[in-house]
């Protein structure tokens, strides 16, 4: 099952996914699996192997950037040594003339994550970050970041959240991440609108048409191996599609921590595994 999610062990296997997305039109954004390293040597090895990716997409000309959480990079030993190491992989994707997603992860690293991200875009601004649409928090977040040019991949969000912090029904969620979308799409920056949700697709698709936003101004963006379907029409209706491609040997905990850490995650990837292609 996870074979179908996520593109392999290897970095040659994920440039293999990358690849084919390319030749199918699509685009696509490197995952490096891992998550809350616990020294600073585990760090550092991580910042290297960012490195290795950002030279190898270049060096096999393909059109991909890269993601990366910030607990892989050292946030739980230190904002400091975080700060560092995202500096210098943005550093060597600017020189490689690409750009850097730094991902968001459950509510207790949200505050955290953005700090980093805002003194990193600072000294080099080719560098994004991810809201997350069910948090209650998110709009003011959005208008903090446009503020700093900041682009802004827009998603639902899958970890598990108390109610004090975040909607608890897909209702709530649905009409904030539609909010958002509406704030992102005319900032005049470029933003990446990531979801499965036909409804949300079809909702972005109306409201840009109507405020005129060119196709080129926005992409869509979808995980690997999900609504293959969905994929393959939009790239057909002419819109721009990256698509996250996540791999490495943590591919066990991470695939079973997001089982775990929302149970309705279990029945989508159910029903996407036995879904045609």
């Amino acid at each position: 099952m996870a074979r179908r999610f996520v593109a392999g062990e290897t970095l040659e296997e994920a440039l293999g996914a990358a690849r084919a997305c390319n030749e199918a039109g699509m685009s696509a954004t490197l995952d490096y699996l891992g998550e809350n390293v616990s020294t600073e040597e585990d760090a550092r090895r991580v910042r290297d192997s960012y490195l290795e990716i950002y030279s190898r997409i270049a060096q096999e000309k393909l059109d991909a950037n890269v993601s990366c959480k910030l607990t892989h990079l050292g946030l739980d030993i230190g904002n400091e040594l975080c700060e560092e190491l995202v500096f210098s992989i943005a550093e060597h994707a600017l020189r490689q003339d690409s750009f850097l997603r730094v991902d968001m992860e459950g509510s207790a690293y949200t505050a955290a994550t953005i700090e980093v991200v805002k003194k990193v875009r600072a000294r080099i601004p080719s560098v994004g970050t991810v809201i997350q649409a069910y948090l209650f928090r998110s709009e003011a977040d959005v208008r903090d970041l446009l503020e700093r040019g900041c682009r802004i991949r827009l998603c639902k969000g899958a970890y598990k959240e108390p109610a004090e912090i975040a909607f608890s029904s897909k209702r709530g969620v649905d009409d904030n991440f539609v909010s958002l979308m509406k704030l992102l799409l005319p900032s005049g920056f470029y933003h990446g609108i990531a979801t499965h949700d036909p409804h949300m697709i079809a909702e972005t698709i109306r409201w840009a048409a109507e405020k005129k936003i060119s196709k080129d101004d926005f992409e869509f963006q979808m995980l690997y191996g999900i609504r293959t379907d969905l994929q393959k029409q939009l790239v057909r209706d002419g819109y721009r599609l990256r698509i996250y491609i996540p791999y490495g040997q943590d591919w066990f905990p991470y695939f079973m921590r997001r089982l775990a850490e929302r149970p309705a995650n279990l029945m989508f990837f159910l029903k996407n595994f036995f879904s045609r292609r």
